[in-house]
């Protein structure tokens, strides 16, 4: 191995010239790129893109979709330097910031932006920092130095391009760092890099000889969400498919499950109506009480009968005297679902 290359420093840029240098390098001469980011989708781990959308991304026939949560992307940025600052003062190794464009000194299409470089108290071996921020949902995630598979990936693959023999995370989840910090940390390991990077050899080879990846081993919801993002609204113009027989499994078993949940949704309306005729002489007794509680020799069955109070804004009320509003308000959104149904031949 050997140092990487600096391709340019990314200090100032704007966004749309970062992506150009990441996409292409800062001369436009690398035909396909992998940054980071990617390397959890080229191998179906990422829970926001599948490796299809990615090869579409990077072949330029499919633009990246919006970000749902721009807000949140943002506030991840600006939680960096905390995140950093707080590993450093647990760890005390010392952080130093990194604007550069990096190259990998053998694969020329593997490009690196990492958060912070790390210098290692004690030792002074260089290292690796990647700076994440989470909400408390996910923090069991960073729990008893742990860290989601997807973003090792791509610690390893800054480890690679960086030539460096050690890495971390710096996990922020909350106000408080004793508490709310993670700070996992991983070493290199040249069985995994390999594994890594012949991946991603087959990935330019599959950009440059046109063949994309299948939807195989890609979660079936995501699979979904990608493909109404590939394949764009339905249209009414086309003509009806025809099916070939081997799909008559997939077909048959869409059937069974609709009509297996029809038949729950009959089932839990029937409950319904059962649960509200025994609650009527409940609430007769209850008045304006909040608990009640009837106790038996083995348990005792507790009462609640709580008023609940939600806000709503009235679409009729606004529709008819503010519409101007309501046509500004209006978000539309659309979904497609697959639904089978049977007739006779």
């Amino acid at each position: 191995m050997a140092a990487p290359i600096i391709l340019c420093d990314c200090a100032g840029m704007d966004e749309k010239r970062w992506l150009e240098c990441r996409e292409h390098g800062p001369k436009g001469d690398i035909e396909y790129t992998v940054g980071g980011s990617d390397v959890a989708t080229i191998f179906g781990l990422s829970p926001w893109m599948t490796p299809r959308e990615l090869w579409l991304i990077k072949k330029g026939r499919l633009q990246p979709k919006a970000k749902p949560n721009p807000l949140q992307l943002e506030m991840g940025h600006l939680l960096e330097p905390i995140a950093a600052h707080f590993y450093a003062q647990r760890t005390g190794n010392t952080v130093t910031d990194d604007t550069n464009m990096y190259q990998h000194a053998d694969f020329p299409y593997a490009l690196a932006d990492i958060d912070r470089r790390i210098t290692r108290k004690g030792d002074g071996k260089p290292g690796v920092l990647e700076c994440k921020s989470c909400t408390y949902h996910k923090a069991g995630d960073w729990a008893d130095g742990a860290y989601p598979l997807y973003y090792e990936f791509q610690l390893r693959y800054y480890l690679a391009v960086m030539d460096v023999d050690f890495g971390a995370f710096s996990a922020i989840w909350g106000n408080n760092p004793e508490h709310d910090l993670a700070t996992p940390s991983l070493i290199r390991d040249q069985a995994k890099e390999d594994i890594i990077f012949e991946r991603l050899d087959q990935w330019i080879w599959s950009l440059r000889n046109d063949k994309p990846p299948a939807m195989t081993e890609v979660a079936p919801k995501l699979a979904l969400e990608a493909l109404a993002h590939i394949c764009g609204p339905s249209q009414k113009a086309l003509p009806t498919i025809e099916f070939p027989l081997k799909y008559e499994k997939s077909l048959r078993g869409i059937v069974a499950l609709q009509d297996e949940n029809a038949a729950l949704r009959q089932q839990m309306k029937e409950n319904e109506a059962k649960i509200e005729a025994y609650s009527v002489r409940i609430a007769e007794l209850m008045k304006a009480h909040e608990h009640g509680v009837l106790t038996t020799t083995k348990y005792k069955l507790l009462v609640d009968f709580v008023t609940k109070t939600t806000h709503r804004v009235d679409s009729g009320y606004l529709k008819k005297e503010h519409p101007s509003i309501y046509a500004a308000a209006l978000k539309a959104s659309e979904s497609r679902k697959v639904k089978v149904s049977v007739e006779p031949v």
